[in-house]
């Protein structure tokens, strides 16, 4: 087995949560022999071409960058085959086919933001955060066929706090990510490590974590209080929770809650005009803090409300 800094590593990833990991092997002195990531794209209010972060970071290291428009290509996959590498990397990059995942001797290893078997899918970190959950994590486990159920290789937990939306928490797990790659690619070069199935680990209900789609993001005031805060700390800043007010879009970004029995009817609203809104949940008020609406630009609610008429 060749060593930690002899290990060849083919790199795939693209935005900023793969580049801390990157980062990490980088800092580790990993033999990154080259990043695979998505062609740049036009952003923008001029739709220039942007290179993808993890490009970014890979050419200002001075790695060597491949940009395969498609993943079957041919040509591309000849030039992965040159590079002999004895593993592959993957990191928020799109599904592999097996004939990438399954082509260097190590096989190819995923850096998962969640604990699995737990929150499987696209968006793990938005539905532990949706869900009211207080514990997450980083998972690193091998590709396979099906979607996040490879063999588990290494695991480390993440509190999730009262305070945390997905921007705070995104934040720490790519951080945490990174970390337990490192660990697990020098227990590869050790061959200190044990793969665990996901059938072996006992769960009593597994909960999904299926990609965000604008149904997921509009507010159900006849859910509690808790799940409607929970809903918006799990999509603050991106895509932000919304409701209507007036007949416009109001997008909340920061709330908090108080459990009270009001009598009135889910998802009507309250103001002092000066310093708080607030949206009847069928347990409870939930009170604005921050917040956008539809035209306007983003604001503290005491902003807000010096132009709001009720």
């Amino acid at each position: 087995m060749p060593s930690f800094k002899d290990l060849r590593i083919v790199f795939f990833g693209t935005p900023d949560f793969a580049v801390a990991s990157l980062d990490a092997l980088v800092k580790a002195g990993a033999n990154v022999v080259t990043v695979v990531t998505a062609p740049d794209k036009p952003a923008g209010r001029g739709m220039q071409l942007q290179a993808p972060a993890v490009k970014q970071y890979a050419l200002e290291h001075h790695l060597p960058v491949m940009q395969p428009e498609k993943l079957k290509n041919p040509e591309f996959i000849e030039q992965l085959r040159a590079l002999q590498a004895d593993l592959h990397i993957v990191v928020a990059f799109r599904m592999l086919p097996e004939l990438v995942w399954n082509m260097p001797p190590l096989g190819t290893i995923n850096v998962h933001a969640s604990l699995l078997p737990q929150y499987r899918g696209a968006a793990p970190i938005n539905w532990a955060i949706i869900n009211g959950e207080t514990e997450t994590g980083v998972t690193t486990f091998k590709l396979k066929h099906e979607i996040d159920t490879g063999n588990i290789l290494l695991q480390s937990k993440v509190a999730i706090l009262p305070g945390d939306n997905i921007g705070s928490l995104y934040a720490r797990l790519m951080e945490e990510g990174g970390k337990l790659l490192v660990t697990t690619v020098q227990g590869f070069a050790d061959g200190m490590l044990k793969e665990l199935s996901q059938n072996e680990v006992e769960e009593s209900e597994l909960k999904h974590a299926p990609k965000i789609f604008k149904e997921h993001t509009h507010i159900d005031w006849n859910k509690s209080v808790v799940a409607v805060h929970n809903l918006i700390r799990g999509l603050s800043p991106i895509p932000a929770a919304y409701t209507s007010l007036q007949g416009k879009t109001l997008k909340i970004y920061q709330s908090h809650y108080e459990s009270a029995s009001h009598g009135k009817e889910p998802g009507s609203y309250d103001t002092d005009g000066k310093n708080y809104l607030r949206f009847a949940a069928t347990d409870g008020w939930l009170y604005a803090d921050e917040l956008q609406l539809e035209g306007k630009k983003r604001m503290p609610v005491t902003e807000f409300l010096r132009g709001f008429r009720a």
